[in-house]
């Protein structure tokens, strides 16, 4: 193993990480490099398990975006090297095999909508089989590879694809427009009146896909869902004669429902979509056909709580039950191994985000993978192909063996890497709310000495119902932190999954007392155990939920920090009750709507208490941001203006919830760093 990769060892002291150079004295991670690093994802190992394709998206700064292609691994070969496979100026994503191991398709918009192409490894140029007048958005293939089911955006009340094509290059004089329910608007897009809908297409002869069916028009609901659903929410029996789909049927509803259901379909949409989940309430998706023909999903048991336990469901000749009822985790991703009767599902434990096999028969859950984090994955014969990562390693490829040991794959970022020195990470622990057991993770700057008194970063996630972990985080990397000479602390506090679900509910109607404690008494842990820590030069910052706790922490813990960095944070639960787009998240958080529980609302509201404010703030907030709005950001830069306190507004007109454009993110990077500098090193 060259020594540039990590070294982990499960120490006394908790899970330690040392990462260096090559040398172990290269130059720090700057926020430039972070945009640089390739970033390797979506596996998906052939039919007959000897090769894995994967998509590498690589960073063009000149052009402010990222480009990805598709890469290739022949997995026979232990010595073997990937190979590029396509390199157009557009992006090729979504990788998928068809019924063999010889052609690939993957989606790109080469000819300027996104479309379905095929590339033989058998050697040629990528061939188009798709030609519909709307971009393809998400795909998979029948087993047999003879049918092919694909997601576009059309208009309800239109019979085909060129109605839609129409509409949408209608030119007119008005710019009004009439809505009669939400969503108005969704994540940062704002409805124009299309719904995501599933096609199927046979593929002929040649090759190409036909004429496409839209089974999933009746039911006015998008397919995937939106903003962020793909096609792990549909799947082929096993035959090729049904499609089952997840879908939110819910009429006005909508805005503030989380009543999914799965739905089984014939694949020539001769008949209406048949619910097969309508006695559950709660969320459903995610289906899988195990190689006896049932059909196992996702399910969450609580209406209306997008954190609830997502478990897993079994239907076996119509009878449904649940499946390692015990296991208490939620389930992120679910798969089924090459044996065609285990399933493999990624859950959040502890801290780390294993890989784990469910024995369908007994329910017994077994884990495949250590520290870390498992993100996509795909069964292979002997393993299975893992995107793995940490705090101190960026995402690559490794196949993870029955035993649990990892051979790596890729090493998409190893140039860059060998030269520069990443800090040290543990996991601790101390007790927190209600005395019990709470998680947090530092992280030292490289070389750090224990002689020597370091700064700190202070980050809050967001959710609240996520973690941070033991992950590498492309938005809040805390290497990055760490090569400026901050040693950085984060606290997986009450409302965090991993940790049983009474953990992640206890949150809910309680954001500014059970999770504030654990802050409090997570950095006084931290500055205990790790006496090179300098409390006095402290900064804390967070986003979303963690933006809502820096306004909290700035009107009741006044005096805990130097500075404070809030991104997209909630200043008025009440504002925000009305004015967000997924009205279920407020609305459970809060025990309901404000006009029916306002006092719930009201009780941690950061807007009752900025009197107290004195310490200084960096703003950002993202002008594109439908979940948390912009006037959440502006009128906390209004509200420290007003009361004089020192402050700066970052603002960004084409960003949403997220900073995702690379000079942006460096922007937002350089930005934060110089405020915490200019607050904690005199």
């Amino acid at each position: 193993m060259k020594s540039w990769l990590r070294i982990a060892t499960v120490l006394a002291c908790g899970f330690c990480v040392t990462a260096t150079g090559a040398d172990g004295t290269g130059r720090a991670l700057t926020p430039t490099d972070l945009n640089l690093l390739a970033r390797v994802s979506d596996p998906q190992v052939s039919p007959d398990g000897r090769y894995v394709v994967y998509v590498q998206r690589e960073t063009d700064l000149e052009g402010n975006r990222g480009r990805s292609d598709l890469w290739l691994l022949d997995l026979s070969n232990e010595s073997a090297r990937p190979r590029r496979l396509t390199q157009h100026s557009a992006n090729d994503t979504h990788p998928r095999w068809g019924g063999d191991s010889i052609s690939l398709y993957f989606l790109s918009a080469r000819t300027g909508t996104q479309q379905v192409w095929r590339l033989p490894l058998t050697g040629g140029e990528a061939v188009q089989i798709t030609d519909y007048v709307l971009d393809v958005s998400t795909f998979r293939f029948s087993r047999s590879g003879g049918r092919l089911a694909l997601t576009m955006e059309v208009f309800p009340d239109c019979v085909d694809l060129k109605c839609t094509r129409e509409k949408l290059d209608a030119k007119s004089k008005t710019s009004g427009r009439i809505y009669d329910n939400l969503f108005v608007r969704h994540w940062d897009t704002w409805s124009i009146g299309t719904r995501s809908n599933l096609f199927v297409a046979p593929v002929n002869f040649d090759g190409r896909a036909g004429t496409p069916v839209n089974v999933s028009r009746t039911l006015k609901a998008d397919v995937p869902s939106k903003p962020a659903g793909g096609d792990e929410e549909f799947v082929f029996s096993p035959d090729g004669s049904n499609v089952v789909f997840s879908a939110r049927v819910a009429g006005r509803e909508e805005a503030w429902s989380t009543n999914f259901d799965l739905y089984e379909v014939p694949s020539d949409g001769t008949a209406a979509p048949k619910n097969l989940t309508a006695g559950n309430p709660a969320w459903d998706t995610q289906p899988v056909y195990l190689r006896n023909g049932d059909l196992a999903w996702l399910a969450m048991s609580r209406p209306g709580f997008e954190a609830d336990k997502f478990r897993i469901r079994l239907m076996h000749d119509g009878v449904v039950r649940d499946v390692a009822a015990q296991w208490d985790r939620s389930v992120q991703h679910l798969a089924v191994a090459r044996d065609g009767q285990t399933l493999l599902a990624t859950a959040s434990d502890l801290g780390q985000t294993p890989l784990f096999a469910v024995n369908v028969a007994s329910g017994a859950v077994s884990r495949l993978s250590g520290p870390g984090y498992i993100g996509d994955f795909s069964p292979a014969l002997r393993g299975t192909v893992v995107q793995w990562h940490d705090l101190a390693s960026p995402p690559d490829l490794y196949l993870l063996t029955a035993k649990g040991e990892r051979r790596r794959l890729t090493t998409a970022n190893a140039e860059l890497l060998a030269a520069r020195s990443l800090g040290e990470f543990e996991q601790f622990s101390f007790a927190g709310w209600n005395d019990e057991k709470v998680y947090g993770y530092l992280v030292n700057p490289p070389g750090f000495a224990r002689d020597r008194k370091y700064p700190i970063a202070f980050i809050v996630h967001g959710g609240p119902q996520v973690s941070f972990a033991n992950h590498w985080n492309w938005r809040w990397n805390a290497q990055v932190f760490a090569a400026r000479g901050y040693a950085t602390v984060f606290i997986d506090f009450h409302g965090s999954p991993g940790y049983g679900q009474a953990f992640t509910d206890s949150i809910s109607q309680h954001w500014g007392d059970r999770p504030f404690e654990d802050l409090k008494k997570g950095l006084a842990a931290a500055l205990q155990k790790f006496p090179w820590l300098d409390g006095k030069q402290a900064c804390s910052l967070g986003a979303s939920y963690g933006g809502y706790m820096q306004n909290w922490i700035a009107g009741n813990w006044p005096d805990g920090f130097r500075c404070i960095v809030n991104h997209d944070g909630i200043f008025d639960t009440r504002s925000m009750a009305y004015s967000t787009e997924e009205l279920w998240f407020t609305e459970w958080e809060n025990g309901g709507p404000h006009y029916d529980t306002p006092e719930i609302h009201e009780r941690f509201n950061p807007v009752n208490h900025v009197k107290q404010w004195r310490t200084p703030m960096l703003v950002i907030h993202g002008e594109q941001d439908f979940r948390v709005p912009d006037t959440q950001g502006i009128a906390t830069f209004t509200a420290l203006q007003r009361r004089g306190i020192e402050s700066k507004l970052l603002f960004f007109p084409d960003e949403n919830h997220w900073v995702l454009k690379p000079n942006n993110s460096i922007q937002w990077y350089g930005t934060v760093l110089d405020w915490l500098d200019a607050h904690t090193r005199p």
